[in-house]
């Protein structure tokens, strides 16, 4: 799949990897290991995506959408509970109950949400904003995604401009453990 384009085309595209990879657990027996391969590159990907979104995304909700504050408050906060699921299904064993709880629980709070945000917020944004802006937006999150965490933090701020200047930071720090443990390599 393609990145680039605007904001929507990216964030899209986004969705469409991170649904092909909940297929691929959904595809596979639980118990199976590769369902802890799949689930931690579920999470690298939500986790850069989530960041993104909430360092430039939002920002231009509020800016541009009338009640733009109070449906960047609710993504937000699904954004915070998806991340509290995904800390939790990080220590889970794939062979386990828990392991399978929390990824079905995931799959059904990011479904949720990425059908909440193609079918109501995009649209919304298309209309309010110049394409030249949800282009500059398209770059700056492409930008944000390539130094984001790759795990959760469910501590860390999630609004500018903390979340701005803390992100690299830790991406860093995460990349360096994923390549040490070959996290996130199917």
């Amino acid at each position: 799949m393609g990145h680039g384009g605007d904001v929507i085309a990216e964030l899209t595209t986004d969705h469409r990897e991170v649904e092909d990879l909940f297929g691929r657990i959904e595809a596979l027996p639980p118990g199976d290991k590769q369902r802890k391969t799949y689930a931690d590159q579920v999470t690298i990907e939500l986790v850069r995506h989530s960041v993104a979104e909430e360092a430039y995304l939002y920002p231009a909700v509020r800016q541009f959408l009338p009640d733009g504050d109070e449906i960047a408050d609710k993504e937000i906060e699904d954004h915070a509970e998806a991340e509290r699921t995904m800390k939790e299904l990080e220590g889970a064993e794939p062979g386990g109950a828990e392991f399978d709880r929390l990824i079905t629980a995931l799959m059904t709070e990011i479904r949720s949400h990425l059908r909440d945000e193609e079918d109501n917020l995009f649209p919304r944004l298309r209309t309010a904003a110049s394409e030249d802006e949800l282009i500059k937006l398209g770059d700056k999150v492409r930008q944000a995604k390539k130094t984001a965490p790759t795990r959760p933090h469910p501590s860390a701020p999630d609004t500018p401009p903390a979340n701005k200047l803390l992100a690299p930071g830790v991406g860093m720090v995460d990349r360096v453990r994923d390549a040490l443990t070959g996290r996130g390599k199917g």
